[in-house]
């Protein structure tokens, strides 16, 4: 519905180049110019439209992503003026523009807001029910599903927030243990103690092979 018709028929009336990306019913169509990426957000929900789907209201958005060097010029209230192009949203990360080690803007990704929310919500409902089984049982439970988070987000560029996601679960594991009964004393010192008898994974990143 969506990759033929891209390719048969809105590549061949574009002015510059363009791609789609995407991942079941989520995507992002990258344009050269932005005409043509006005043209096809004024056609495109035409198109869904005749099978019955339509775009979602608050995930469709057109926005300069162009190359920092690029882009848009803006003044800032120092004075000074820089580029800063607009960030977006695809399968649970934010994609972003940054300068990398070697001097070279690059695009990199994050954990997006919303899903580092979502997902750290689920893991302190999750406590709060189970908080009264065996501690070797929620230690268990609780390091598949940090390894599970960490083999998903775990790209360069994202060890920041993967650290912040560890310690944030720490510290829901450690409340909900406090919870257990009314004399708990689960002080960060005796947290941390635990933590030593039961370690949660801690993340890492490794280079992809040349």
């Amino acid at each position: 519905m969506l990759d033929e018709w891209f390719a048969r028929q809105v590549v061949p009336r574009l002015a510059g180049r363009a791609t789609v990306v995407r991942f079941a019913d989520d995507f992002v169509i990258i344009f050269e110019h932005e005409r043509d990426a006005r043209r096809v957000l004024e056609v495109l929900p035409k198109r869904l439209a005749k099978y019955g789907l339509t775009l979602h209201p608050e995930k469709t958005r057109l926005i300069d992503f162009r190359r920092p060097d690029r882009g848009v010029t803006i003044s800032l209230d120092n004075g000074d003026s820089r580029s800063r192009p607009d960030t977006f949203n695809l399968l649970g990360f934010t994609h972003y523009w940054a300068m990398s080690r070697k001097g070279f803007w690059v695009v990199k990704q994050k954990t997006a807001a919303d899903r580092f929310r979502r997902t750290l919500k689920r893991i302190a409902e999750w406590c709060r029910q189970y908080r009264h089984e065996p501690v070797p049982e929620q230690w268990a439970a609780l390091r598949r599903k940090l390894l599970g988070h960490f083999g998903y987000f775990a790209v360069i560029g994202n060890l920041r927030a993967l650290r912040n996601f560890r310690h944030r679960v720490c510290g829901v594991w450690r409340k909900w243990l406090n919870r257990r009964s009314q004399r708990a004393r689960m002080s960060w010192e005796v947290m941390n103690r635990l933590l030593q008898r039961y370690p949660l994974p801690q993340p890492h990143i490794s280079s992809p092979v040349a």
